[in-house]
Protein backbone atom coordinates (compact mmCIF):
# COMPACT_ATOMS: atom_id res chain seq x y z
CA UNK A 1 0.00 0.00 0.00
CA UNK A 2 1.28 3.65 -1.13
CA UNK A 3 0.59 6.42 2.23
CA UNK A 4 2.93 9.12 0.97
CA UNK A 5 5.30 10.54 3.75
CA UNK A 6 5.12 9.08 7.56
CA UNK A 7 5.78 10.31 10.38
CA UNK A 8 5.89 8.21 13.75
CA UNK A 9 6.90 8.24 17.40
CA UNK A 10 8.28 5.58 19.43
CA UNK A 11 9.82 3.76 22.16
CA UNK A 12 12.01 1.27 22.18
CA UNK A 13 12.09 -2.10 24.52
CA UNK A 14 14.52 -0.50 26.47
CA UNK A 15 12.76 2.96 26.74
CA UNK A 16 14.20 5.25 24.45
CA UNK A 17 11.87 7.76 22.45
CA UNK A 18 11.99 8.54 19.04
CA UNK A 19 10.70 10.63 16.48
CA UNK A 20 11.36 9.29 12.77
CA UNK A 21 10.36 10.45 9.60
CA UNK A 22 10.36 8.75 6.07
CA UNK A 23 9.86 9.58 2.10
CA UNK A 24 8.23 7.91 0.39
CA UNK A 25 7.69 9.25 -2.99
CA UNK A 26 6.09 8.18 -6.34
CA UNK A 27 6.37 11.96 -7.90
CA UNK A 28 10.34 12.35 -6.61
CA UNK A 29 12.14 9.49 -5.92
CA UNK A 30 15.48 11.67 -6.09
CA UNK A 31 16.13 13.37 -2.79
CA UNK A 32 18.03 12.41 0.10
CA UNK A 33 18.15 13.47 4.26
CA UNK A 34 21.28 15.20 4.98
CA UNK A 35 22.68 16.33 8.97
CA UNK A 36 23.41 19.54 9.52
CA UNK A 37 24.64 20.66 13.27
CA UNK A 38 20.86 19.73 14.88
CA UNK A 39 18.81 18.93 12.22
CA UNK A 40 18.57 16.96 9.14
CA UNK A 41 17.01 17.95 5.96
CA UNK A 42 15.28 17.09 2.50
CA UNK A 43 17.35 17.74 -0.38
CA UNK A 44 17.20 16.28 -4.13
CA UNK A 45 20.42 14.48 -4.61
CA UNK A 46 23.32 15.86 -7.32
CA UNK A 47 21.88 16.39 -10.39
CA UNK A 48 18.42 17.02 -9.45
CA UNK A 49 18.31 20.16 -8.26
CA UNK A 50 15.84 21.53 -10.82
CA UNK A 51 12.96 19.36 -9.47
CA UNK A 52 12.71 22.50 -7.08
CA UNK A 53 11.02 24.41 -10.06
CA UNK A 54 8.63 21.64 -10.35
CA UNK A 55 7.60 21.53 -6.76
CA UNK A 56 8.84 23.98 -4.26
CA UNK A 57 7.83 21.56 -1.33
CA UNK A 58 10.51 18.73 -2.04
CA UNK A 59 13.10 20.34 0.12
CA UNK A 60 12.73 21.37 3.84
CA UNK A 61 14.23 20.85 7.24
CA UNK A 62 12.49 17.81 8.46
CA UNK A 63 13.91 17.23 11.86
CA UNK A 64 14.84 19.61 14.33
CA UNK A 65 15.76 19.47 18.20
CA UNK A 66 14.94 22.18 20.88
CA UNK A 67 15.50 21.54 24.68
CA UNK A 68 14.06 18.15 25.39
CA UNK A 69 12.45 17.91 22.44
CA UNK A 70 12.37 16.27 18.49
CA UNK A 71 10.18 17.60 16.10
CA UNK A 72 10.01 15.43 12.97
CA UNK A 73 7.33 16.17 9.65
CA UNK A 74 7.34 16.73 6.25
CA UNK A 75 7.54 20.11 4.92
CA UNK A 76 8.49 23.39 6.36
CA UNK A 77 6.20 23.74 9.24
CA UNK A 78 9.34 22.20 11.41
CA UNK A 79 10.39 25.83 12.16
CA UNK A 80 7.82 27.41 13.14
CA UNK A 81 6.96 24.40 15.63
CA UNK A 82 10.54 24.03 16.75
CA UNK A 83 10.39 27.81 17.61
CA UNK A 84 7.01 27.89 19.23
CA UNK A 85 8.17 25.19 21.69
CA UNK A 86 11.14 26.49 22.24
CA UNK A 87 9.70 29.87 23.45
CA UNK A 88 7.85 27.90 25.87
CA UNK A 89 4.76 27.08 24.53
CA UNK A 90 3.33 22.99 24.40
CA UNK A 91 3.25 20.80 21.53
CA UNK A 92 -0.48 20.42 20.92
CA UNK A 93 -0.67 24.31 20.59
CA UNK A 94 2.64 24.91 18.86
CA UNK A 95 1.36 22.56 16.43
CA UNK A 96 -2.27 23.60 15.91
CA UNK A 97 -1.26 26.82 15.48
CA UNK A 98 1.36 26.41 13.16
CA UNK A 99 -0.13 23.72 10.69
CA UNK A 100 -3.42 25.52 10.98
CA UNK A 101 -1.53 29.06 9.63
CA UNK A 102 0.78 26.94 7.23
CA UNK A 103 -2.35 24.52 5.98
CA UNK A 104 -2.50 22.02 3.74
CA UNK A 105 0.45 22.28 0.55
CA UNK A 106 -0.90 23.58 -2.62
CA UNK A 107 0.89 21.60 -4.88
CA UNK A 108 -1.19 19.63 -7.48
CA UNK A 109 -2.27 16.56 -4.86
CA UNK A 110 -3.45 18.96 -1.90
CA UNK A 111 -0.61 17.02 0.03
CA UNK A 112 -1.54 17.50 3.72
CA UNK A 113 1.46 18.83 6.31
CA UNK A 114 1.94 16.13 8.86
CA UNK A 115 4.31 16.18 12.38
CA UNK A 116 5.62 14.25 15.16
CA UNK A 117 6.99 15.46 18.63
CA UNK A 118 8.26 13.35 21.24
CA UNK A 119 9.42 14.65 24.84
CA UNK A 120 12.93 12.90 25.92
CA UNK A 121 12.22 13.42 29.32
CA UNK A 122 8.72 11.60 29.42
CA UNK A 123 6.75 9.20 27.29
CA UNK A 124 4.46 12.01 25.99
CA UNK A 125 4.24 12.24 22.21
CA UNK A 126 2.04 13.93 19.76
CA UNK A 127 1.36 13.03 15.89
CA UNK A 128 -0.64 15.39 13.44
CA UNK A 129 -2.07 16.24 10.25
CA UNK A 130 -3.84 19.34 8.04
CA UNK A 131 -5.43 18.06 5.51
CA UNK A 132 -7.69 20.26 2.96
CA UNK A 133 -10.81 18.52 5.11
CA UNK A 134 -9.58 18.44 8.67
CA UNK A 135 -6.44 19.51 11.04
CA UNK A 136 -5.99 16.61 13.70
CA UNK A 137 -3.36 16.92 16.82
CA UNK A 138 -3.15 13.83 19.19
CA UNK A 139 -1.43 13.31 22.13
CA UNK A 140 -0.18 9.80 22.68
CA UNK A 141 1.29 7.58 26.06
CA UNK A 142 4.64 6.25 24.51
CA UNK A 143 4.87 2.61 26.17
CA UNK A 144 8.49 -0.07 25.21
CA UNK A 145 8.17 -1.47 21.95
CA UNK A 146 5.33 0.96 20.54
CA UNK A 147 5.48 3.18 17.84
CA UNK A 148 2.68 5.00 16.24
CA UNK A 149 2.61 7.08 12.83
CA UNK A 150 0.10 8.87 10.43
CA UNK A 151 1.04 9.48 6.99
CA UNK A 152 -0.39 12.06 4.12
CA UNK A 153 -2.83 9.77 2.50
CA UNK A 154 -4.66 6.48 3.56
CA UNK A 155 -3.64 5.97 7.07
CA UNK A 156 -3.90 9.62 7.42
CA UNK A 157 -5.86 10.36 10.45
CA UNK A 158 -3.51 10.19 14.22
CA UNK A 159 -4.92 7.62 15.93
CA UNK A 160 -4.04 4.72 17.81
CA UNK A 161 -5.26 2.26 14.87
CA UNK A 162 -2.17 2.72 13.36
CA UNK A 163 0.96 1.41 14.70
CA UNK A 164 3.58 -1.31 15.53
CA UNK A 165 4.06 -3.14 18.41
CA UNK A 166 7.42 -4.98 17.82
CA UNK A 167 9.09 -1.65 17.68
CA UNK A 168 12.93 -1.38 18.76
CA UNK A 169 16.29 0.01 18.09
CA UNK A 170 19.34 0.38 19.59
CA UNK A 171 20.86 3.23 17.48
CA UNK A 172 18.83 6.16 15.63
CA UNK A 173 20.70 4.61 12.22
CA UNK A 174 19.00 1.13 13.51
CA UNK A 175 15.37 2.48 13.59
CA UNK A 176 16.19 4.36 10.65
CA UNK A 177 16.27 1.05 8.85
CA UNK A 178 13.19 -0.19 11.01
CA UNK A 179 11.04 2.69 9.52
CA UNK A 180 12.45 2.26 6.01
CA UNK A 181 11.33 -1.37 5.53
CA UNK A 182 10.98 -3.32 9.04
CA UNK A 183 7.40 -4.34 10.93
CA UNK A 184 4.51 -2.65 9.53
CA UNK A 185 6.58 -0.11 7.49
CA UNK A 186 7.98 -2.85 5.35
CA UNK A 187 3.78 -3.56 4.11
CA UNK A 188 3.81 0.41 3.05
CA UNK A 189 5.49 1.51 -0.15
CA UNK A 190 7.72 3.39 -2.11
CA UNK A 191 10.72 4.37 0.22
CA UNK A 192 12.98 6.82 -0.19
CA UNK A 193 14.90 8.21 2.60
CA UNK A 194 14.68 8.46 6.58
CA UNK A 195 15.46 10.75 9.26
CA UNK A 196 15.40 9.93 12.98
CA UNK A 197 15.96 11.74 16.57
CA UNK A 198 15.99 9.08 19.02
CA UNK A 199 17.26 9.63 22.95
CA UNK A 200 20.09 9.39 24.25
CA UNK A 201 20.98 9.57 28.38
CA UNK A 202 21.83 13.57 27.57
CA UNK A 203 20.35 14.87 24.27
CA UNK A 204 18.96 12.84 20.81
CA UNK A 205 21.25 11.08 18.43
CA UNK A 206 20.54 12.21 14.57
CA UNK A 207 20.96 9.46 11.87
CA UNK A 208 19.58 9.10 8.39
CA UNK A 209 19.89 6.30 5.62
CA UNK A 210 19.19 6.63 1.81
Amino acid sequence: MYVGRIVSVGMTKSGKVAAMYRVSSRSFPNREAAISDAKISIVPKAGFESDLSKNPYIAYNCLRLTGDFAIATNGSQTDPVTEKIASGMNPRDALAISMLAMDYEKDDYDTPRISAVVNRMTSSAYLAIVRRDALHVAEFALTPGMAYYVATYEHNTPSKHYFDDSFDASTAFEACAYVMGKGVFAELEKPITAAVAMATDATFELATTN
